[in-house]
């Protein structure tokens, strides 16, 4: 998965790049297979590189899908929601509870406070309710906002990354 919250951007929007230029040549040739002969991807490889339009938990779970997917987002100036999440799924698997409280107003300034540079579409009583469970940092003070952004992102970020025209164009050439 594309690590480190400040490089996630910039990481991912390479990625992606990476990517497109990648797709673009299984788009437009056939895959040369080890023997220099013209092959056709197998029917194995299509079903593993469309997993991703099963669900959005395949989405998340897979690298290069996620990338494209914030990539995505980024050109729709909504990438402050995965961010959000991948910040929030961060957070969970901390170890050390002494870096919970550091990492839970980070995330809080960042995303939660009226006017964070990255705010997050969360209704009042959601945003309360966090900064309650903030007096006393656990590893799931943020699952009710963790909650309701990825419940946004799957029911209509993710929908409309299905039917972008460049999901579509490669889903339809991967297949094919």
């Amino acid at each position: 998965m594309c690590r480190g919250l400040e490089s996630l951007p910039s990481a991912c929007l390479e990625r992606a790049k990476e990517l497109k230029a990648r797709f673009g040549s299984l788009l437009h040739k056939k895959q040369m297979g080890l023997t220099g002969q013209k092959t056709v991807m197998s029917r194995q490889m299509v079903v593993a590189s469309l997993r991703w339009k099963e669900s959005f938990q395949e989405l998340l779970r897979d690298e290069q899908s996620l990338c494209a997917f914030q990539a995505f987002l980024k050109s729709e100036y909504s990438e402050e929601n995965l961010a959000f999440y991948l910040a929030c799924e961060d957070y969970m698997n901390t170890q050390s509870s002494s870096k919970l409280p550091a990492k839970a107003k980070k995330i809080y300034s960042e995303f939660i406070v009226c006017d964070a540079p990255r705010e997050v579409n969360l209704d009042h009583e959601t945003k309360t309710s966090t900064v309650k469970n903030l007096e006393n940092p656990t590893n799931c003070c943020f699952d009710l906002a963790r909650a309701k952004i990825y419940y946004l992102m799957e029911k209509d970020c993710y929908p409309r990354f299905l039917k972008s025209v460049a999901c579509q164009e490669l889903s339809r050439q991967l297949a094919a």
